[in-house]
């Protein structure tokens, strides 16, 4: 059993359920096929971080099967709890109690992340951090990791707000937890940050983020924005 656990919080994407932002640039389709073009591109950045069990936790109920063909070599766990917070404090409580030293929860909105983040997440908690953080530069996080359960890190932070890494920061010092904090990076949910990562691809290798790059070629993506620009 790996000692370190590294979790994705996925939704099945569907239109108009995902990725609304991005419309009325694209349509609710288009917005849709390429989220799951970022969760593939996620599942790829997970799969390069050595000695590490990988997980996904998934909504809605019913998709288990969806996200078994996805990523057949990926554990999957159903996402419990009434809203964000409560979700992901039991996702990583749970991996916890299971066994694993060091439990690490990502989004999957960050389709040029890259990896040698996420293994420093681990490196950072083994060498004494209590908690990590990879802050967004919207004042969220795409990222926490903890070696034992902090709830109210997860459970009294307002959620997509723009103050929830500050937020979590206080709660670790109120809780006397050590805090470090992994390189700035950005989640894309709108066309600014779309056309952000857009400009980024073309400076980056061709195997970074491949599926969002091919989907962006084959539907004329970069068109369609710039021209909106």
């Amino acid at each position: 059993m790996f000692k370190n656990i590294l979790i994705v919080v996925a939704k099945r994407p569907a239109p108009g359920q995902t990725k609304t932002r991005l419309s009325p640039l694209m349509t609710p389709e288009q917005a849709s096929a390429l989220y799951e073009c970022f969760l593939q591109d996620t599942l790829d950045q997970m799969r390069q971080v050595d000695e590490t069990q990988r997980l996904i936790a998934y909504l809605p109920q019913d998709e288990q099967d969806y996200f078994r063909r996805l990523a057949p070599d990926f554990e999957l766990i159903l996402q419990n709890g009434h809203d964000l917070g409560g979700r992901l404090d039991n996702a990583l409580t749970d991996c916890l109690s299971q066994g694993y030293e060091y439990a690490v929860i990502m989004d999957s909105d960050s389709p040029t992340l890259p990896p040698a983040f996420l293994s420093q997440a681990f490196t950072t908690l083994s060498h004494g951090a209590d908690v990590v953080l990879g802050p967004c530069e919207d004042g969220g996080y795409y990222l926490i990791g903890i070696k034992k359960p902090a709830p109210r890190l997860l459970r009294e932070v307002q959620m997509s707000t723009p103050t929830v890494t500050a937020d979590t920061i206080a709660i670790a010092k109120e809780e006397g937890l050590s805090v470090s904090l992994l390189p700035i990076w950005y989640d894309v949910d709108d066309g600014a940050s779309l056309i952000r990562l857009i400009k980024e691809l073309d400076d980056l290798d061709s195997q970074v983020a491949i599926h969002t790059r091919k989907f962006i070629e084959q539907n004329s993506i970069r068109q369609l924005l710039f021209r909106e620009v």
